[in-house]
């Protein structure tokens, strides 16, 4: 999961920064999350899927 937040946010050519400010947080909150050292709450899981196009299933890595 955490290497596909990565992947969707650098695909999109954003920083760690311009996303953090999309989901209004903060941005080393947003590192901890891409480096898994934060788990991901459900509210965010919903916001980056909204965001990105992509449904949750695939953020989580359980469909293609």
């Amino acid at each position: 999961m955490y290497e596909r937040i990565r992947n969707l946010r650098e695909d999109k050519d954003l920083n760690q920064s311009e996303v953090a400010q999309i989901l209004n947080i903060s941005q080393s909150t947003y590192s901890r999350y891409e480096n898994g050292n934060l788990d991901v709450p459900t509210e965010v899981l919903i916001s980056l899927s909204k965001f990105y196009k992509v449904t949750v299933d695939y953020i989580l890595g359980l469909t293609e």
